[in-house]
């Protein structure tokens, strides 16, 4: 064994080996330089080195020790591990030092979340229930486990008495009829309120069941997601309601190190104020609301650490041109009214099933002209290439968005298919805002592995983590965490520093104001170095993030020779 050992050693001295492998790390350090993370991981300090490295120690270990089979015989063993799918390991995951590490972690901002799916399900379905006047109705008597699975529930204020009427669970049951919501969740034939809170959050959301369901496809996941936004928003677009959820999701964010937010958000839909039964499409008292709530919050104590929150107007890609034009007026109205609150245009919807930025053109020109012939800056923030496409239609919308002067693009999953896009994103400093774990959860990769952002950050392209539905996709929360998690502990060349740059970057292309394209691009160019709004922002992140990587330092270092902090 001596003699193998010794031939051994001889073989990796020789000088032709020792070439290749030098030649090898030059080449491994030449590819790095393309990262888009790459000048953000040169500037680190020596604390912020010794904290990336603490973080590749501890996500090393737990991958050995936790994230495999035979470590846990519990979980289930055909899982892959470690970056078994999302909602299986939930779980696992909220017990792990990493996941201390990134709860505390400064997260910068959300820019993609659609409103009515950020708030925890069990906070908005118990406000429900306790909200004076929201009244439940259905479209069968739901008197069996059949019924219950297939019915989509309305929802809504009514102000009706609580008299004594036949509740949705039994067959005497008046179809339609609206009855108090408290009255039905107390009577719930399968466990009382408790059973009642449990259905309703199956049908506001995606199951871990559903999620795992691949072969099923991708548009029969989104039927389930439509259903449970048309469920959420009669409850959320009460105004007691938005004032409460509006707080509450900020309070959320700002307990996960998030300080801003930019919303979709569709104010086109029915809006019912204080005690009126009529729910119509007012978009103007709607916004009037949400202004003076995020204004409320911000001049409170609770949230004078929190930045603020802006509103980027969608329109549904599906509708036909004329409501697509009765949406565009409105929000060109809105903005007049409340400039600060609007931030941007966009159409939302599943992009196979909706219609196409190339068929819409003609609207979003019409669009472009009139809010410049008005003075106004509406800029577009585009959902494209959320498909598993190439070369179709749907695929299609990223070259549209790019042309159409998108300053950010939602999703961009088909993205990394397009290396002439991949420049023109680049080039034109295009931020995708990738969504990890909605990408998986509504079947688009089957785990976090095979996600494609990995590729766009290594090749250059400019990106931040958001969460997009949370509330109904399995996070849960308001939060960041869940998706800055499962892309440290699932994307090798990510690390601590890999997941700083991405926060960072959700700082660098916020809409904290408007601006024209040519202020856009300088002041995120200059970034920390500028001396505008958006570099204050950039500024107050990285010095949160100093004092977060010597946190990690003092807090999880056992070596002897820790760095000073």
């Amino acid at each position: 064994m001596g003699d193998i050992n010794d031939v051994r050693i001889g073989l990796v001295k020789n000088v032709a080996v020792e070439s290749f492998y030098a030649s090898r790390e030059k080449l491994i350090a030449k590819e790095k330089t393309h990262r888009s993370d790459y000048t953000f991981r040169q500037a680190l300090t020596p604390v912020a080195k010794e904290a990336c490295k603490i973080v590749s120690q501890i996500r090393d270990e737990e991958r050995r020790t936790i994230w495999k089979t035979e470590g846990n015989p519990e979980l289930n063993q055909n899982e892959l591990f470690p970056g078994m799918m999302f909602n299986v390991a939930k779980t696992h995951m909220e017990t792990t030092k990493l996941w201390q590490i990134v709860r505390k972690m400064p997260k910068g901002t959300v820019l993609h979340a659609h409103i009515g799916a950020t708030v925890d399900l069990e906070w908005v379905i118990n406000e429900a229930i306790e909200t004076p006047g929201m009244c439940i109705a259905a479209d069968i008597p739901l008197t069996s486990i059949t019924a219950l699975k297939k019915c989509t529930p309305l929802v809504r204020y009514w102000g009706l008495s609580t008299t004594e009427q036949p509740t949705i669970w039994t067959s005497d049951y008046i179809v339609n009829d609206l009855i108090p919501l408290k009255t039905c969740a107390d009577r719930f034939p399968y466990g009382g309120r408790a059973g009642f809170k449990a259905w309703m959050k199956d049908r506001c959301s995606i199951t871990q069941t559903e999620s795992l369901q691949h072969h099923l496809g991708v548009d029969e996941v989104w039927i389930k997601l439509s259903s449970a936004f048309s469920i959420l928003s009669p409850i959320i677009y009460y105004q007691p309601i938005t004032q409460k959820f509006v707080k509450q999701l900020f309070r959320t964010l700002l307990d996960d190190g998030v300080r801003w937010i930019e919303l979709r958000a569709v104010l086109y839909s029915p809006f019912t104020l204080f005690e009126d039964n009529e729910g119509r499409s007012q978009p103007l008292e709607l916004s009037r609301v949400l202004d003076e709530t995020i204004t409320e919050f911000m001049a409170s104590e609770e949230g004078k650490e929190f930045w603020g929150a802006r509103i980027i107007w969608t329109s549904m890609r599906h509708t036909p041109s004329d409501m697509i034009i009765s949406d565009m007026k409105a929000c060109m109205v809105i903005k007049t009214k409340y400039p600060h609150l609007i931030a941007g245009y966009d159409v939302v919807g599943p992009e196979d099933a909706g219609r196409t930025l190339h068929d819409l053109m003609p609207e979003l020109q019409w669009f472009k002209e009139e809010t410049a012939r008005q003075g106004l800056d509406i800029p577009f923030f585009f959902h494209a290439g959320e498909c598993l496409g190439d070369g179709d239609s749907t695929d299609n919308n990223l070259f549209d968005a790019i042309l159409l002067g998108s300053r950010r693009i939602g999703h961009a999953f088909s993205l990394h298919k397009h290396p002439v896009l991949i420049e023109m994103v680049k080039g034109q400093k295009i931020l995708v805002e990738s969504c990890p774990i909605s990408n998986e959860v509504l079947r688009y990769t089957a785990s976090i592995l095979s996600h494609p952002l990995p590729a766009l950050l290594a090749r250059g392209v400019p990106a931040a983590l958001s969460n997009d539905d949370p509330a109904l996709l399995g996070q849960g929360t308001s939060g960041l965490t869940h998706d800055f998690w499962q892309a440290l502990q699932g994307w090798e060349n990510l690390g601590l520093a890999g997941l700083g740059s991405l926060a960072q970057n959700s700082v660098r292309w916020g809409i904290f104001e408007d601006q024209t394209t040519e202020e856009w691009l300088q002041t995120i160019e200059e970034g920390s170095a500028g001396t505008g709004l958006r570099a204050r922002r950039v500024q107050q992140w990285d010095s949160e993030w100093e004092d977060f990587c010597a946190w990690v330092v003092k807090e999880y270092d056992v070596s002897p020779e820790k760095v000073e902090v």
